[in-house]
């Protein structure tokens, strides 16, 4: 079988550059355009820079076997890397010289051309409908990708008979109702004669049996679950063994006020963690925040809102005693440690032990960036990723290939991880009804 050459466009480079060494027993090849474009992202400060500093370090690496426009080999992969000038793009219409993209396309194409089966890697999804336009074989970038029609949901419906759902609440613990319950995945046990009759289990991996609830029906910071699926997060993020929370939904089902006010009840509360650190992706992820007036705080705060109207309802609702108006209370929780919003643009290099992590909006992150955060938790800190998958903003990022939906599914099947999927909005009547109608 002929060896494939996949062309690679720059924007999968910068996503993962791993993908130099991710097609084993073909050939990657990179258009001289891109080694032009890599050079231009070299100098930032983010995470793009800083891949982009190191395909050009393991292109470097890899000139020691050869000159890169012959051809090298790869030892990882057993494939070879080649890099093509790009001169003019192919006599089309549909291809303009002026344009980067174009070029990349055009080398592509020129080897389509030469009857060298050729598919053309993107993350850009106007190039590589410009790319199958011209009849050229494309795909996305795959690796890091998963199924999000078949996401882990992290629970699961079992109908049972009625002495099951009556032995485990008396007894709270029983034998698992199915043999591939996942570590911390729920049960939801339906009635089978009276459907509307329900409880929830979760699966202990340490006991091996099925338990009930400790803290999913309880209250904290006044905030409390309305429906199963809140209950499941409250027990995920109230479990000291769970350190890594996973919550996926869309907007108004309750991710970030539960995380939040669990946070303030472990922090505050139960002291159970120094601090709690809440941030947010300056979108794009990385990008500096110079431009906002004021000092770091005052232009952290511009980004923070969503998490500020949180606090304020948390703090609306429960009795804290003392003066001050709500900005007040929210300050001497920052002025006390308590409390430290952060941007991830910052976090590269900490180490965060002892502290309850919130990391919202966190669908706008590569699975890369995902595990740059994660690789900062210390020793005796929880690690909360919320967001909406249908709700992106990052150009190359789409529901099955963020970092959120990545480590949802990838972190399945560890003692120390949950994940639930919210589906019910609850903000208001209004916003569920928009939810479901517009």
């Amino acid at each position: 079988m002929a060896k494939k050459s996949f062309v690679l466009d720059t924007n999968v480079l910068l996503h993962d550059p791993g993908a130099l060494v991710a097609f084993a027993d073909n050939e990657v090849v990179l258009p001289f355009q891109v080694i032009e474009e890599l050079d231009k992202f070299k100098k930032g400060s983010d995470d793009t820079g800083q891949h982009a500093r190191q395909v050009i370090r393991t292109l470097d690496r890899l000139r020691e076997k050869g000159r890169l426009v012959e051809g090298v080999p790869v030892e990882e992969t057993g494939g070879s890397l080649r890099v093509v000038l790009s001169g003019e793009p192919p006599d089309d219409p549909n291809l303009q010289s002026g344009s980067a993209d174009d070029r990349i396309i055009g080398v592509a194409y020129r080897l389509m051309q030469e009857g060298q089966p050729t598919i053309f890697i993107s993350k850009d999804i106007n190039a590589r409908i410009k790319s199958d336009a011209l009849g050229i074989k494309t795909m996305d970038y795959e690796k890091h990708k998963v199924d999000f029609s078949h996401i882990y949901l992290g629970y699961r419906e079992v109908q049972v008979d009625r002495p099951t759902i009556d032995r485990f609440g008396s007894e709270k613990a029983i034998d698992p109702p199915a043999d591939d319950l996942q570590p911390n995945e729920f049960a939801l046990l339906v009635d089978a004669e009276k459907p509307d009759r329900q409880v929830i289990g979760r699966f202990d991996p340490h006991q091996g049996k099925l338990v009930a609830l400790r803290f999913g029906t309880n209250t904290y910071q006044n905030v409390s679950a309305r429906n199963p699926q809140q209950q499941m997060a409250i027990e995920l993020l109230m479990l000291d063994s769970v350190r890594l929370v996973t919550l996926l939904g869309p907007a108004g089902t309750g991710k970030t006020l539960l995380a939040v006010a669990c946070g303030m009840q472990k922090v505050i509360a139960e002291k159970k963690y120094e601090k709690l650190l809440v941030s947010r992706p300056v979108i794009p992820f990385g990008k500096d925040i110079g431009y906002l007036p004021g000092d770091k705080e005052e232009k952290l705060y511009q980004w923070m809102q969503p998490i500020f109207d949180n606090l304020a309802y948390i703090l609306r609702t429960k009795k804290t005693g003392g003066d001050g108006g709500m900005d007040d209370r929210i300050q001497g929780l920052l002025d006390a440690g308590q409390l430290e919003l952060e941007a991830l643009t910052y976090i590269r290099g900490r180490s965060i032990p002892d502290q309850f992590i919130i990391v919202d909006e966190a669908q706008n992150l590569t699975p890369r960036e995902i595990k740059t955060v994660a690789s900062r938790v210390g020793e005796d800190s929880k690690l909360v990723l919320t967001g909406d998958p249908w709700q992106i903003d990052n150009p190359y990022l789409d529901s099955s290939s963020n970092g959120l939906s990545y480590a949802a599914e990838r972190m399945k099947g560890l003692d120390l991880a949950g994940h639930v999927m919210l589906e019910t909005s609850e903000r208001s009547e209004l916003a569920s009804l928009a939810a479901q109608r517009l």
